[in-house]
């Protein structure tokens, strides 16, 4: 597996160790997203949000 692959694989076992942190981290990185861009893309950056939720979640929402 190459590194990035290395990589996503170790932040996605940490996330799902410490959801609230990584929920923290998306709600910043979407925040940010959304105020560099004027909003112009709210609701992909929700949709992308939820999904990498639904990435570590397992479905607990």
């Amino acid at each position: 597996m190459s590194k990035l692959g290395d990589m996503a694989n170790k932040a996605k076992a940490m996330a799902k160790g410490h959801p609230d942190q990584a929920d923290k981290g998306v709600d910043r990185a979407e925040k940010l997203v959304d105020e560099r861009t004027d909003n112009r893309y709210d609701s992909q950056t929700d949709k992308a949000a939820e999904a990498v939720r639904r990435s570590y979640e397992d479905g607990q929402h």
